[in-house]
């Protein structure tokens, strides 16, 4: 099983200069390669399909990396325009073709149905007032962890290091990254044996009834309160927002206020994303199965409560949830977004229908128990997710075999 790992840098400013020198011939390279792509691809459209030969023209192949490799990389370093390629390491210029033929790869998986979810839109050229660079380090790049913790990159040096745990086993790959608000991080891909990481069974199972006026109601009654990180931190954001606004454009004082915006979103995403952290790592660890119900977040998100939708982060909670019940041994079920979870009674099973969102407590008809109506959709979510997992346990046999 490969595993990321996500580390704090502290470059010195000779290294930013070094790094920043990487970052700009690995989106040269790339802007270079989709230059010589894209109108071959372009060309071949207005042709039709090759092989039916239906329409006038000549076809063109696409050009393949081996052949980029040499003509933007290896014979681009012997010209002077070109010349600055060589203060990047060669391994992280290939890896730039690389990605760039997995971007094409997922736009054309996308558009034939075979990649499942949103159309992939295709690669488009990198700019050089990005704010979020980045570049990957293989193992032929030679990096190294010294024996005193650091880092050592290849044209960049030593870089220190916050370790915060340590790594399973030796990476085999880095990946330097800056993000918006100026920080720098290193991902470190290793690999991990997955029996490592299973915990003891354990009993009871959880349902999760997610909300906006509470972040989630739990099967046993139980609720996580919403922190609403965005809307705390919004005279602030609005503070900033101010400040770049009123700078002149193109001006160091913009920049500057700009880092000041990003470092104000920044802090609100790392607070929501350590709050999912840490009660997804809860739930996945005190519970064998966990059941949750899938959001359309895409659609709520165009209504007047997007905003809120947003600051919760729901996605980014179940995502958290199904990897770490993967990882642990644990059963993980998704609730179809259809599942009438609000209309049920979790007590005898009768359907009263749809209710309006301020209706927050209601009595079965039938058996005339009084329901919260999230608490009740927690116990609703929690059966339909048993009845889903019981109904794959034949096909997949083994220890853990459930996990979805």
């Amino acid at each position: 099983m490969q595993l990321r790992y996500q580390f704090r840098v502290y470059p010195t400013p000779g290294q930013r200069i070094s790094a920043a020198r990487v970052f700009g011939c690995r989106r040269v390279v790339w802007n270079d390669a989709l230059a010589r792509i894209k109108p071959v691809k372009a060309s071949n459209k207005l042709l039709g399909n090759p092989k039916g030969r239906t329409a006038q023209g000549p076809y063109q192949f696409v050009p393949k990396n081996p052949d980029l490799s040499k003509a933007l990389i290896t014979e681009a370093k012997k010209t002077p325009e070109r010349a600055f390629l060589t203060d990047c390491p060669a391994p992280v210029l290939q890896q730039t073709l690389r990605d760039l033929d997995a971007a094409w790869k997922a736009h054309e998986d996308s558009k034939t149905g075979k990649r499942k979810g949103p159309k992939v839109a295709p690669p488009r050229f990198k700019s050089k007032k990005d704010n979020r660079q980045s570049a990957r380090f293989t193992a032929n790049s030679r990096f190294k962890i010294t024996e005193g913790g650091r880092l050592r990159l290849p044209k960049i040096g030593d870089l220190k290091v916050k370790w915060t745990r340590d790594l399973p086993s030796g990476p085999t790959s880095v990946t330097l990254i800056k993000d918006r608000s100026g920080r720098y991080f290193v991902s470190f891909v290793v690999e991990s044996d997955p029996a490592a990481d299973i915990l003891p069974p354990v009993g009871g199972d959880q349902g999760i009834d997610l909300g906006l006026t509470r972040f989630a109601v739990l099967a046993d009654g139980s609720h996580i309160a919403s922190p609403k990180y965005l809307r705390r931190a919004e005279k602030k954001l609005k503070k900033r927002q101010r400040e770049l606004s009123r700078k002149e454009k193109g001006g160091n004082n913009r920049d500057k206020a700009r880092v000041k915006v990003a470092r104000a979103h920044a802090a609100v995403a790392d607070a929501r994303r350590n709050f999912h952290h840490q009660w997804s790592h809860k739930l996945t660890s005190e519970n064998q199965a966990v059941h949750c119900e899938t959001l359309n977040v895409r659609g709520l998100a165009r209504t007047r409560l997007a905003k809120s939708v947003h600051d919760a982060g729901w996605a980014q909670f179940v995502m958290f949830c199904e990897y770490k019940a993967t990882r642990r041994g644990r059963d993980f079920a998704k609730v179809d977004r259809h599942f009438p979870s609000s209309q049920i009674c979790s007590a005898c099973g009768h359907r009263d229908g749809p209710k309006p969102l301020h209706v927050r407590q209601w009595t079965c008809p039938n058996c005339k128990t009084r329901h919260d109506r999230d608490w009740n959709a927690g116990r609703n979510v929690r059966n339909e997710g048993r009845r889903i997992l019981a109904a794959t346990a034949p096909s997949t046999p083994g220890p853990g075999a459930r996990r979805r």
